[in-house]
């Protein structure tokens, strides 16, 4: 038997990868918790999605466990051992604005949880590929030193750097930069999951996600940028712009996508590698824009305000550079942009209003 055990499986990436691999492996192993309700109120719990996979998926099996239970992780590795033949680590604590509330808690889920999956797989399934997500915040606010532009509608970078034609390159240093505690957490996992590949030479893969998206977002205000913000142009709620004069961009890289990634990843996995995986040139936005489109699609002008103050540590302009997954699995490449991205969201969001 052929298994695959997704932390966060009731998650935007999780439950993506739920679906992707319940078609290529015989079992998929769910861990999720529902903490994004605790982060966020229960406008964030992923429950409703949790349950739509128990339904319609016959070869996936939940465990309501947290990923921080060393002993409570150990009896799930323990029931399935060499089985396992993939671990997609999604679960997190993802947002920098909320990690200031409670460090111990954004840590302890981070860092912590990301080193007992790792002791779990090397004990039980040391031959399993061990896949993280990871995010762009481990380059702190060094991005907002580069070379920017003030266009009419967003920020860009200046046509002469390196980094205007495909964006960031893993060549950015991690250091002497402002994380945010969330950052910084994510630093903590990101590094011990490289170190796993390199030190053990176990199958790890780290991809920094740009902006993460799909219809299966449960996007609230501290966390998921365009799911939250079309459900607050269908619904009128109000919405923030916080700083850059709303014209911050961001990539954005549809959760399928990614998960495609993590395939093309597990058929030929280098150990310890680090990937930036967002929507690069091929999909991004500022908050204008995405603003815009959003009033277009609905056809009524949302309700939001701007804020002066931008959230601590965040990016004026960030575009991945995803030529290096590209140059060592030429067979990947986007499925969507951003137009089929939000044009599937509104749906999505539509339903559930």
């Amino acid at each position: 038997m052929k298994i695959v055990l997704v932390t966060g499986s009731g998650g935007l990436i999780g439950s993506q990868a739920v679906e992707f691999f319940s078609e290529k492996f015989d079992l998929v192993v769910g861990v999720d918790n529902d903490m994004r309700k605790e982060f966020f109120g229960p406008d964030a719990s992923t429950a409703w999605n949790s349950k739509r996979l128990a339904e319609r998926i016959s070869n996936f099996k939940p465990y309501n466990a947290d990923i921080r239970d060393e002993k409570g992780m150990d009896r799930i590795f323990a029931e399935y051992g060499t089985d396992i033949a993939l671990i997609i680590h999604a679960a997190a604590q993802p947002s920098h604005d909320w990690a200031a509330k409670d460090p111990f808690k954004d840590f302890t889920v981070n860092a912590n949880g990301t080193l007992v999956m790792l002791e779990m797989t090397r004990k039980h399934c040391p031959g399993a590929v061990f896949v993280f997500t990871s995010t762009n915040k481990v380059y702190g606010d060094t991005p907002n030193s580069l070379p920017l532009v003030e266009l009419e509608d967003r920020w860009e970078i200046d046509q002469s750097h390196p980094y205007f034609k495909h964006g960031i390159d893993e060549l950015m240093s991690i250091d002497q930069t402002k994380h945010s505690l969330f950052g910084a957490s994510k630093v903590a996992a990101d590094v011990v999951v490289q170190e796993y590949g390199r030190y053990f030479g176990m199958k790890t893969g780290v991809f920094r996600g740009g902006c993460l998206t799909g219809p299966k977002h449960s996007g609230t205000q501290l966390h998921g940028f365009l799911s939250y913000l079309v459900k607050c142009a269908i619904t009128g709620d109000h919405y923030t712009v916080f700083g850059y004069k709303g014209k911050q961009v961001r990539d954005n890289i549809h959760s399928w996508d990614l998960v495609n990634m993590f395939w093309h990843f597990y058929q030929n996995p280098r150990p310890g590698e680090v990937y930036n995986a967002g929507g690069a040139r091929h999909s991004n936005c500022s908050m204008k824009e995405a603003i815009a489109v959003c009033e277009k699609m609905t056809g009524k002008k949302m309700n939001y305000s701007y804020s002066e103050t931008n959230r601590v540590g965040d990016h004026i302009w960030w575009i991945s550079d995803v030529n290096k997954f590209k140059a060592h699995y030429p067979g990947w490449n986007f499925k969507y942009d951003l137009n089929d991205i939000l044009s599937q969201i509104h749906e999505e969001m539509s339903k559930r209003a």
